[in-house]
């Protein structure tokens, strides 16, 4: 269809059909006024402060929810909208309190902002008022709903977007309200403290506790920076009054999360401000710490780490690297391994995602997740199967909701039902263990009933006739009893994820290999490859990692077996490459793994470790067991924010700045690199994690010139092919998914266009063993949910435990 001529104040313009008239007068910087509307919500016009008036019309129109028309004369600010407006506005005010002086939201209350421009100070209207008691019931946030003007963006935000569906309209007429059903509190309900409702609530109804009192909105500061917790890689903006953190709202800019965020990204963040912070270094005195300065702290290592390579070799030494350091921190601390003549690097965390890792190099030649989050918007159907996205991941999983709403089919297999079941077409209840069996039938079904897509497969893989030999025996019949469904919800599942263009699966990055992890990962691959979802917009496959920066920590180099951008380390080419830019040998043999050491007997050839940022003696189902082999290193080094179980085994431990105090990148799971910005200054004797790095390689002789973190991240991508285009310059305002190759490349949004990162997919042979059910053990505990790896829950979650209540109403696990 053309585009539609009208005529907005005068002024002539041309829209696309099914434009609302608000969103055309905003096209042209027309300010219509708004209470109820939200772009992301279905339209309301439940508030009439927006009306307008259209000439011939009888009535004035609700802009928001008036599609334009051919020929209309539109006027925004006539005599007759302005005398309407007000008289909203002036019944708006009689119901509210007019405490403005000492409201929270005075600066950035929409009311406030109304009445003031259309000169409504008081309503005239006399009679009853609202008298509702504070709902103070939790540590988060306080809900006054006297404010309350029942505009219904939080209802929207908390059933349509988020799905938690703890607040709704309740009662009617005069006494309508907001709030749980059955008039609970906030506490007892299925909220989880999402914070959508507080950022999006156009008054003083909903005020967070943690800021209340420190700052109007006109003295706050706010610093750009990237939530610290799960891979997403969330923009959020820290607000700073003086030199506290006194808040943190979601980055609407931000194309990651588009100003969503969850309870751990909103909420969690006051650990930084912790009176448990270590700010200055610690040296271990007859079992005991003492405090010392940095020049004994750093002298003390060096004399330990020379005599440990003149003892034993350099191959004795190794280095942990936290999925949560920046990857100029990461980058550095592989370089000093490194350099000292050991290729033992690794992060302790990333073996619950080895397995995935492995499988995904095998079969596709990377590994990272296919496909950018916001592509899942425009898939037609989503399989997730032993995952719970809205839990691990709420951004993956408002995401998943937002494309069921536009039509998607979801599909969900899992032990037990999870945060989406609701919503699913088709919940598969599945027997422990039975997934591997329900992806093999799949692959079958779609083979058997011509699903696949031949074309992509004779052009785009490799293994097809043994892969096909070795499905034949996974029929629904057989593997039935196995995955605890019947025969035709097997056969649903096939036909609902092959039957259409675009299908995505989602899955966990976090699986045991020893339950066969690897082979479930190699399986979903397949699945993938025989219908052709791959190396397309809104397939592929998503299996997010758990730490924020763990996809940029194996980029960086912190593996023992690859070098920055996964180069291998036993290229002649590669590392002479490396050696050349180092100006050092760098060893051709392979280092030990977290896994190696603390999951075998190789224990015993490693003598002394740093540890950056991990806490690997209070992770994992043999923490007792890993806590004795730190025990036995003749050295160790621990940097980190807190006093951990593993800076408490140390020799020495060197303080580390948390996320809010230091200037670098990280990059989420879809590949997206980004800019963290510092909002405030670290504590007392606290440097920049890279600073402490490069200030020990001088000590040990190495002549390091890195001025700021930008100069690192140059080094870095001047060696990285992945990286080679990307600078801070061009990730200034929203980040940028490698490959970038070149400076002008505007980065990847899903990998594997026209190639694999191996040349051709590979089909993988899964072998099951039929004589039982896998017995899958829950997975490992881990405890690095705050900054650093460390267990540094913030102070209000420590009081209420967020994620308890998520796992309470989404009927999931944390």
């Amino acid at each position: 269809m053309s585009a539609i001529k009208l005529t907005i104040d005068g002024r002539e313009i041309e829209v696309e059909p099914g434009t609302t008239i608000l969103e055309a007068a905003r096209q042209i910087g027309a300010d219509i006024p708004t209470f109820c509307h939200d772009p992301e919500l279905p339209p309301n016009g439940a508030c009439r402060i927006c009306v307008v008036e259209v000439e011939k019309a009888r009535a004035l129109v609700a802009s928001c929810v008036t599609p334009v028309a051919p020929g209309m004369v539109i006027h925004t600010e006539s005599e007759r909208v302005v005398r309407a407006r007000k008289e909203i506005l002036n019944l708006q005010i009689a119901n509210h309190p007019l405490v403005c002086i000492t409201c929270e939201k005075t600066g950035e209350c929409k009311l406030q902002d109304y009445c003031y421009r259309y000169g409504v100070s008081d309503s005239g209207y006399v009679g009853e008022v609202k008298d509702l008691p504070l709902d103070d019931s939790n540590p988060f946030f306080v809900r006054d709903m006297n404010k309350c003007i029942l505009c219904g963006i939080c209802v929207g935000k908390c059933q349509d977007v988020v799905g938690a569906g703890a607040i709704d309209f309740t009662k009617r007429g005069f006494i309508s309200n907001v709030g749980p059903a059955y008039e609970d509190k906030i506490e007892d309900s299925t909220c989880v403290f999402c914070g959508l409702c507080i950022d999006s609530c156009p008054v003083g109804a909903l005020i967070p506790k943690v800021g209340r009192g420190k700052g109007r909105p006109w003295e706050i500061e706010k610093t750009r920076a990237i939530c610290p917790y799960c891979s997403v890689g969330c923009g959020i903006n820290l607000h700073v009054r003086g030199s506290e953190i006194i808040g943190v709202t979601a980055d609407q800019q931000s194309p990651v999360n588009r100003g969503h965020l969850c309870a751990r990204g909103k909420f969690g963040w006051d650990y930084q401000k912790s009176s448990e912070r270590l700010t200055v270094p610690l040296v271990k005195s007859n079992g005991v710490f003492v405090e010392v300065s940095w020049e004994e702290a750093l002298g003390l290592i060096v004399d330990n780490i020379e005599d440990v390579r003149n003892r034993y070799g350099s191959l004795s030494l190794m280095g942990l690297c936290s999925p949560k350091a920046t990857n100029e921190e990461s980058y550095l601390f592989q370089k000093l391994i490194r350099s000292l003549g050991s290729n033992n690097v690794d992060s302790y965390t990333r073996h619950c995602h080895a397995p995935s890792v492995n499988a995904l190099m095998k079969a596709l030649g990377s590994a990272a997740m296919t496909n950018s989050i916001e592509e899942l918007t425009g898939t037609e159907a989503i399989f997730i199967i032993e995952a719970d996205p809205l839990d691990s991941h709420p951004i993956i999983g408002y995401r998943v909701r937002e494309a069921v709403r536009s039509g998607a089919k979801l599909i969900v297999a899992n032990e037990k039902a999870v945060g989406l079941s609701d919503i699913a077409h088709y919940f598969f209840a599945l027997e422990p263990g039975g997934a591997l069996a329900l992806v093999n039938t799949m692959s079958n079904v779609i083979l058997e009933e011509g699903l696949h897509d031949q074309a992509f497969i004779g052009k785009r893989t490799e293994g097809f006739e043994a892969f096909r030999k070795a499905i034949a025996g996974y029929t629904p019949e057989f593997t039935a009893e196995l995955t605890g469904l019947t025969e035709a919800e097997i056969r649903t599942a096939a036909r609902v994820y092959a039957g259409v263009e675009k299908a995505a699966i989602i899955s966990s990055a976090v699986i045991r290999e020893e339950e066969g992890g690897d082979q479930l990962v190699l399986a979903l691959v397949n699945l993938a490859l025989l219908t052709g979802n791959l190396g397309k917009n809104s397939c592929g496959l998503y299996l997010p990692y758990s730490e924020n920066n763990l996809q940029g920590c194996a980029d960086m180099g912190a593996l023992p077996a690859v070098l920055t951008g996964y180069q291998q380390l036993k290229e002649k080419a590669v590392r002479e490459k490396f050696s050349k830019a180092w100006k050092i040998p760098i060893s051709e043999k392979e280092g030990y793994s977290a896994a190696d050491i603390f999951n075998t007997k190789k224990e015993s050839s490693i003598k002394a470790m740093f540890i950056l940022g991990e806490n690997p003696a209070a992770c994992g189902e043999e923490h007792e067991k890993t806590a004795e082999i730190l025990k036995s290193l003749d050295f160790l080094v621990v940097q980190d924010i807190f006093m951990t179980e593993t800076a408490a085994l140390a020799d020495v431990v060197l303080p580390a700045i948390a996320f809010a105090e230091k200037l670098g990148t990280y990059t989420n799971t879809e590949r997206r690199v980004q800019l963290n910005r510092p909002a405030v200054e670290p504590p007392e004797e606290a440097y920049p994690d890279w600073e402490v790095i490069a200030e020990l390689a001088g000590w040990l002789g190495f002549e390091w010139n890195y001025d700021s973190p930008e100069d690192i991240f140059n080094e870095m991508a001047a060696l990285t092919p992945q990286y080679s285009g990307i600078s801070y310059e061009r990730i200034e305002a929203e980040g940028i998914q490698w490959p970038c190759p070149g400076k002008n490349h505007p980065g990847t949004r899903y990998l594997y266009e026209g190639r694999f990162g191996r040349g051709l997919g590979l089909f993988s042979i899964i072998e099951l063993d039929h004589s039982r059910k896998f017995d899958q053990k829950p997975l490992p505990e881990i405890h690095s949910i705050g900054e650093h790896g460390c267990q540094c829950i913030s102070d209000s979650m420590r009081n209420h435990s967020v994620i308890s209540s998520m796992k309470k109403n989404r009927g999931g696990e944390s």
